[in-house]
This record gives C-alpha cells, structure tokens and sequence, in this order.
C-alpha cells in the first residue's frame, strides 16, 4: 500500500514510519521542515505541507495522488508564534479527510488524543473531537486512536518534561502531583497503527489506547527516576498558582516561538486527567499493552539519557542567562564613557572616533544578538553571532569589551561565554 504519514517526523508520526516501513509500504512523509527528516528516513518520499495552510480540500488533492491510506499524525498543543490549534487540528484536518472522499483513499488512521472531548478542558481537546467527529460522518473506512501519555525511547514535549523534572537533583519538584494519567508505549501505538492497515482490519472504530492502570504524575516522575539511575528522594508537590505562574511564562515564550509542554494547556488537561478505557481496542487487536514497569525496563536508560534529563531544564536557563548578559553587556557598553575617556587622553581625535564608534556598534551588537536569543527562530543564529562577538573579543580586547555593569572584564573572560553558547546551541534542537 502507498500510505500518507502527516507530522511524519514526529515523536508518534516517525514511529509509524519505521513501523509501517518494515510491513513493506510505499512511504510518502509530510511536515513542515522536511530537509533532516529526508536524512534521517531516506526510505520514504518526502514532501513540504504546512497543515495551516491546507484549510480547503482543493488544496491537499495533488499530495493525495496515488495515496491509498493516509495517517495522520499531525497535531500542536497551543497557539503560538508557529501554531494555530484550530487551522492545524479543525480546519486543515477536515480538509484532508474530505480531500481523502474526493481522491479516493482507501483507510484513515487518525491519531487523536484520549479525552478528546467537545467540552474538552482547552482548544487542544475541542479540536481533535471536532475533527473526529467530522470524520465519522464522512463515508471513508477509518480508525480513530486515541493514545495516551506516549513513552519511548524518544522524548518529545510532556515526556521530555517528564524527564528533566525526575533528574532535578536533591528533590523532584511537581505541579498537580496527584493528576491522573495512563500511559502507552510508543512501540503498541505504532503496532496498532499497522495492525489497522492490514487487509480486514475493522474501519469505523474509535479506540482508547492505553495500558489500562493509572498512575498519579508524581509517581510517574518517580519511576522515570528511578530509570534514570537516580538516587531516591522525595517529591515537593507544588501549588496550583505556581503552576499557574509556570504556565504564563511558558504561554508567553510560546510567542516567541518556543514550544514548551509546561503551557495553559497542559495543566488543563493534567486536571481533567489522561484516562480512557482501553477495553475495546485490546479485545479487537488483541494487543497487551507494556506497564509503565515494562515500558521502562523494555529499555534501560543511557549515560545519554541522563544527559538529555539533566539538560532539559538548563536549556531555557541558558537561553535566557545568555541573552541577559548579551543585553546587559551591550546596554553597559552604550552607556559607558570610560573608553572614551581614556581615548581623549592618549589618542588623536582620529583615534578616539574610530574607538568611539567601534564601541558602539559592539554594544548595538550585542543588544540585538541579545534579543534574537529570545526568539526560537533567530536562536540559533544569534547562539552563532554571540560566539563570534565573544571571539572578537578574545582577538582584540579593545573596545568591546564584554562587561558586567562597568566594570570591564579581561578578554579570558570571554572563553566561557563561547563555550556556553556552543554548549546551548548544542542542545537547540526540539526534535
């Protein structure tokens, strides 16, 4: 079969892939960003969409060519400087399903969410029921999944979160610790995915998928702990208004293009609970889905592993530390005189201006390397010209001086701030 896998490089869309991959199917991936995914799986034809865009069956129809099954596997959790949950998961889902009834295509397979619901506690919710419902009214042969919290060897927004909250050292901090969640194995999520392509598979069919205990999140925390390698400790249970604090800030770096799984959103869906029944969908495919015991142990956690949690959270501290100090040092620079100063005592006036300006134009740098930190587009870039203003520095240790408040610092001081920023650019992928 030629399957059409949407959000194809995706923590869920790249496990069906490589599921789907070796059941021997023509692979066409869709995405937004698609130059790594071509790399990374060379054995599927990509191509370019942006599901916000495709709001209108007429659009999608040219992708569908040929297609005989289509998995979707698209979705976002907020609206954000890159996301519109409603153009993503309402309008330009139904797009490609009535664009699938024109086109021809065989089966859907559409990766939903548990708790799917139109009173849904947020847009992320509402939407995926919309969808879904608009789905089955259409006269397609089609499979609705709705997964729980995903574990694999991968990690990508709520499961990475997961991660770098249990190495928090000494104590492990939680927002609505006692909120309920069942969870699944990436590997049972893409099995059923293939299972319902296979010729007699059941169509029409909306299925929780999940392991059937819950967990609350702080023991979830607690085991992913201790799959680290951890030492034990104890979980400090935060407030409701710290996480509503935890929320605002990260809903306002949402804006700026950073995708955060601590949002609004998140915590609302926590408080409603990440439970179904997975009844159904274990008695038609006769699926026994991994504990949260055998998810982990299936996979012993690596000294890479235990990079990733402890850096998790030091990303945005970093982000944010650097572009303080890049503003801070730029600010310093506009406003110090001490260079003039010392210019106008021991050097022609050439001089001076020539010294003057060069300042100046550091200190501009430096604002703008500052504020481009703050934004996920111009991160990485900025990350790249902070190195080469520092390096600057080390070469000449003239008028840019990096400096905290006025008080200039010798040029070895710039060593750590490159190592810093090629450590945070290191870490700048969100996939």
């Amino acid at each position: 079969m030629r399957v059409l896998v949407t959000g194809a490089y995706g923590l869920i869309g790249a496990a069906c892939l490589a599921r789907l991959q070796s059941d021997g199917h023509q692979l066409v991936g869709a995405g937004r960003s698609i130059s790594a995914a071509r790399r990374q799986f060379a054995y599927a034809q990509w191509i370019e969409i942006d599901v916000a865009r495709l709001t209108e069956a007429a659009a999608w129809q040219r992708f569908l060519r040929g297609i005989d099954a289509v998995v979707n596997c698209v979705g976002v959790l907020q609206d954000g400087a890159r996301d519109d949950v409603r153009r993503v998961q309402l309008l330009g889902t139904q797009a490609l399903f009535d664009a699938c009834v024109r086109t021809g295509v065989k089966r859907i397979v559409h990766v939903s969410a548990i708790g799917a619901s139109p009173e849904g506690p947020s847009a992320f919710s509402r939407t995926k029921a919309a969808a879904e419902a608009h789905l089955q009214r259409l006269a397609l042969d089609w499979v609705i999944l709705r997964p729980a919290l995903v574990l694999g060897a991968a990690a990508y927004g709520g499961t990475a979160l997961l991660r770098g909250i249990a190495a928090f050292p000494g104590i492990v901090p939680v927002i609505a610790a006692d909120s309920r969640i069942q969870v699944l194995s990436l590997d049972d999520l893409a099995e059923t995915v293939a299972w319902s392509l296979k010729p007699g598979a059941p169509s029409r069919v909306v299925w929780d998928v999940a392991h059937p205990q819950v967990h609350a999140l702080a023991a979830l925390v607690l085991a992913m702990r201790g799959w680290l390698g951890f030492a034990p400790c104890r979980v400090l249970r935060l407030p409701d208004g710290a996480g509503r604090v935890v929320a605002a800030i990260a809903d306002a770096s949402g804006w700026l293009g950073w995708r955060s799984p601590a949002r609004s959103t998140a915590f609302a869906q926590l408080s409603a609970g990440v439970v179904g029944d997975p009844a159904a969908w274990m008695a038609a495919t006769g699926v026994r889905p991994k504990s949260l015991n055998e998810i982990l142990a299936a996979r012993p956690a690596s000294v890479q592993d235990r990079w990733f949690a402890r850096l998790y959270l030091l990303k945005p501290l970093a982000v944010v530390g650097l572009a303080a100090m890049a503003i801070g040092s730029g600010a310093a620079q506009l406003a110090s005189r001490r260079n003039g100063a010392a210019a106008t005592a021991d050097a022609s006036m050439t001089a001076f201006t020539l010294h003057t300006v060069a300042g100046l134009v550091y200190g501009v740098l430096a604002i703008l390397v500052g504020l481009g930190l703050l934004a996920r587009t111009t991160a990485r870039p900025a990350l790249m010209a902070l190195v080469v203003l520092a390096l600057v520095h080390v070469v000449d240790g003239g008028p840019g001086s990096w400096s905290l408040g006025h008080l200039p610092l010798a040029a070895i001081s710039a060593i750590p701030i490159v190592l810093a920023a090629l450590l945070t650019l290191a870490i700048a992928d969100e996939r």
